[in-house]
């Protein structure tokens, strides 16, 4: 806090006094802003002390008068700009737009864990691999920042993360807390242009008609850009969900705001600095995107990790009672798997959503411990929130009304053929090709208050997506099964192999054999997640949820022993390490007891590293990157000391803070 002493004048460089405050013990910081009058009493008023040299603050042939009325404009937009984005920024949905609801921003908003990361380019991994692989890691390459220092020093940012790890709500928050006067006040203009949105745009347009349209209500309102560097931010939110070519090595400069052109070339202009060269750019993007940018345009990359292990506990203790909190936290350390998923803000809300009933209970014997028991249960608890909702606003039911089954399952198509497109986002055409009117999509889109989320974009055009890629994968791998148990079809077959398939004595395990060779084949892992809510479905133990999900579904006991031969086959051959994460991750949903074994050697200390198969040293692998202990030190003598150790435990290496 400023410490105030009595009011001292003080001699201006004009020769005019100024009586003024003493600040003391105070180092400023952030900007300063002076507000003054015109002294109509017989004195010439002072021109503002400028901040640009003369050349920038004025066009070639304006006057002083021009340059200051200039600015007054840029003033007075920039603060009906603001007024604006404090508006539709000051909260945020939760849920969707119809049945959800809305939090302020101030209110909800956990700092995140965001790192300088100058890999930059493609990330070939499956995102839930990159939170596995990254967990707990801080090495002495990454420094944490805060988003609102992202410009100190840059003029292009990249900002990288996952689905659901918050990098939408970092981005309104910087807006927010700048609309609000408090951080990067240096900054006039602010124009966020999600890539969602831009995807609507399909007409020429100039990029004065696209801000203006978009951010200026009134013709008096509508500014030119100021001259000086670093006054105007264009923020690019969502680059993996654009729908429209970026090229970047177009021949040519384009440089005029006010001529017409595709909504792409405004943007790679931009990014080029061709168009309005002084410019910030921020562009935020899911990892597996990232490289649809060349690097030499870009002078930081971020990313944004999630919560920590403090965060996370945290987020608990905030959004329940102390004793629920420490219950949800103790039940999710148990499964490594799951305590590494809350690094995702989303799961940590899934997790609130489904545990939180559960633990209050005596018997504990429902609670799930596996990634698709969470998910399923998620499914219904949303179902039943849904049931309860359309049966107070419906009393009496319309008779072509669908029902919460067909709901699931045309959402499951949809979630699935968009699954295998890998699109995150759809439009009005996507739903209707699945057979979901679009009015029945905002009656049953939150599947419904949460699940599944509408947006209106720039042109009231509605933009729709699941709540996190994880439950648009679990949906998938609901509907598949589903196809093939009801059907006895196999949507990973071509259509000619479809009949010979409907002959096969062992359907579940033909489907299960298709998705892991379909899965071993992604260059970057894409249906991985899938594939473990495929295989999890599949076990008994998770049918009596399937049933109340789906009632219509006929079912029957099926043996998963060869699933599990296959897959152990698969790993005895998979040269890739990350793949053979994954199929250990399969191995653990079907409960198998090969990583358990791998476990007790180890933990009995009489595990010998000199006679392990392939799959046992692709087993040790796994177990030791759950492992919370190897995380901090691993000492590689405790195996064998070999080079044949050295490349086999090299992931494990690559994970701790401290080899020996």
């Amino acid at each position: 806090m400023c410490q105030m002493s009595s009011s001292v004048d003080v001699k201006a460089e004009t020769g005019a006094t100024v009586n003024a405050p003493v600040l003391t013990d105070n180092t400023i910081t952030a900007p300063v802003f002076f507000n003054y009058s015109l002294n109509t009493a017989g004195h010439e008023p002072q021109k503002p002390l400028a901040t640009e040299t003369p050349e920038k603050q004025l066009e070639q042939g304006s006057t002083a008068d021009d340059s200051q009325a200039t600015l007054h404009d840029h003033t007075e937009a920039s603060r009906s700009l603001k007024n604006k984005l404090r508006r539709d920024y000051k909260q945020i949905l939760v849920g969707n737009s119809q049945t959800g609801h809305q939090e302020y921003l101030n209110k909800i908003y956990t700092d995140l864990y965001v790192v300088e990361n100058e890999t930059g380019g493609r990330v070939n991994e499956h995102e839930v691999r990159l939170i596995e692989s990254n967990h707990n890691r801080l090495t002495a390459k990454e420094k944490p920042i805060k988003c609102n220092d992202m410009f100190k020093g840059n003029t292009k940012v990249l900002t990288m993360g996952i689905a659901g790890v918050g990098k939408t709500v970092s981005v309104n928050k910087f807006i927010f807390d700048w609309a609000e006067g408090k951080d990067n006040q240096d900054i006039t203009f602010i124009f966020p242009l999600p890539f969602r949105e831009l995807n609507l745009i399909t007409e020429n347009c100039s990029l004065m008609e696209l801000l203006h349209e978009h951010f200026f209500s009134e013709d008096k309102e509508r500014p030119s850009l100021p001259k000086g560097d670093r006054k105007v931010l264009f923020i690019f939110d969502g680059l993996d969900e654009c729908r429209f070519q970026l090229s970047f090595t177009e021949g040519g400069r384009f440089t005029d705001v006010h001529k017409k052109t595709t909504v792409s070339k405004i943007i790679t202009s931009l990014i080029k600095a061709h168009l309005v060269p002084s410019a910030l750019i921020w562009i935020t993007s899911r990892p597996a995107a990232a490289s649809l940018i060349p690097r030499r345009y870009i002078d930081q990359v971020t990313e944004v990790r999630g919560f920590n292990d403090e965060q996370k506990e945290q987020y608990f203790k905030n959004n329940s009672s102390p004793e629920v909190a420490e219950n949800l936290i103790s039940h999710i350390k148990k499964s490594r798997s799951l305590y590494i998923m809350c690094h995702i803000p989303v799961f940590c809300w899934i997790s609130l959503i489904v545990l939180q009933p559960l633990l209050g209970r005596e018997s504990n014997e429902k609670t799930p411990t596996t990634l698709t028991g969470m998910y399923t249960s998620f499914l219904i608890s949303q179902q039943q929130q849904m049931k309860e909702k359309y049966n107070r606003d419906n009393p009496e039911p319309k008779d072509n009304a669908m029902s919460f089954d067909q709901i699931i399952l045309k959402l499951g198509k949809l979630a699935f053929q968009q699954l295998e497109k890998g699109n995150l986002i759809f439009y009005k055409e996507d739903l209707e090709k699945c057979g979901l009117d679009v009015s029945e999509g905002s009656v049953y889109s939150g599947l419904c208050t949460r699940m599944f989320q509408e947006e209106r974009a720039f042109s009231d055009t509605h933009v729709y997506s699941f709540v996190h890629l994880s439950v648009q994968e679990c949906l998938a791998a609901l509907y598949v099964f589903f196809v093939n148990k009801d059907k006895n079809a196999n949507p990973f077959f071509p259509f000619w192999k479809k009949m010979t398939q409907k002959l096969s004595t062992k359907p579940l395990f033909q489907l299960h054999k298709a998705a892991v060779d379909k899965a071993l084949e992604s260059d970057n892992g894409h249906l991985d997640l899938f594939l473990r809510f495929l295989l999890g479905l599949s076990l008994e133990s998770n049918q009596t949820d399937l049933k109340e999900l789906l009632p219509g579904l006929k079912l029957k006991t099926e043996n998963v022993k060869d699933t599990v031969d296959y897959i152990k086959k698969k790993i005895e051959k998979e040269k890739s390490v990350e793949r053979t994460i994954n199929l250990f991750h399969c191995l653990s949903e079907l409960k198998d007891d090969f990583v358990e074994d791998i476990q007790k050697t180890l933990s009995s200390g009489n595990l010998s590293a000199d006679n392990l198969s392939s799959a046992q040293w692709s087993g040790l692998v796994f177990v030791l990157l759950m492992s919370e202990e190897t995380q901090e030190k691993f000492e590689l003598q405790k195996y064998r000391r070999s080079d044949e150790a050295v490349m086999r435990l090299l992931p494990v290496i690559k994970n701790t803070r401290r080899a020996l």
